[in-house]
């Protein structure tokens, strides 16, 4: 499991800033644990911290009053989410729940303002994180309306291997096809039969609970 330290190491805005200000990062910020199931946060309530994945898998969702849930993203290990609804300083406008034993690290927001007024590295990093994750949601919305279930799991199984929103990410993945379900809005079931599927194309490799991406640009182009 990493610690905390092991997560800032490989958090590309951490490379710039200065000694004092990481200092500050390291004795403000707290972190929790969190069983399969558990409410990390909860829509409606106010943002007082960025948020960042230090071990496990949360999702992102919103439930609609009729009880339809709708997945937005899935977060794995060495992330950060969170920073818009810092920013405008917000209510919750979605949940986050732990798909599995996870834990999390709570930056305050007093220490997530204050590098944003002196590190230009860290607003940078903002930018580019803004960006990779408007490219995100758009490209859900593009899938979910014109790709077939197949082609779905394969997108949301390539954007979890995304560089820059997910740094240090290892060629494998431990995911239960229940959770890739979830991320992709397909069932179990039909998870099963996509992973098939794309095995057999050559582009995972499928065990227990754990899939190899053999080739992550053909995931990305699958169904195109």
């Amino acid at each position: 499991m990493r610690s905390l330290d092991e997560m800032l190491a490989l958090s590309p805005w951490t490379q710039d800033i200065a000694p004092a200000q990481m200092e500050r990062v390291r004795s403000t910020t707290v972190v929790r644990e969190f069983e399969a199931g558990a409410y990390v946060c909860r829509r409606g309530e106010r943002v007082n911290a960025w948020i960042g994945v230090i071990d496990g898998l949360v999702k992102l969702t919103c439930l609609a009053p009729s009880g339809k849930s709708v997945t937005l993203a899935g977060i794995t290990a060495g992330s950060w989410f969170g920073e818009g609804s810092v920013l405008k300083g917000e209510l919750r406008k979605y949940d986050v729940v732990a798909l599995r034993g996870s834990q999390i690290a709570f930056m305050p927001e007093a220490t997530f303002r204050g590098l944003l007024d002196t590190s230009l590295a860290f607003n940078r990093f903002l930018l580019m994180q803004l960006n990779e994750r408007l490219g995100q949601f758009i490209g859900m919305v593009e899938h979910d309306r014109l790709l077939d279930p197949d082609a779905r799991v394969a997108r949301a199984l390539a954007g979890l291997f995304n560089p820059f929103l997910y740094p240090g990410s290892e060629p494998q993945i431990q995911i239960s096809q229940e959770e890739l379900g979830y991320l992709a809005g397909t069932s179990r079931q039909r998870v099963n039969q996509a992973l098939h599927v794309l095995e057999k194309a050559g582009l995972v490799k499928v065990d227990y609970s754990l899939i190899t991406v053999v080739d992550l640009e053909g995931l990305r182009s699958f169904g195109a």
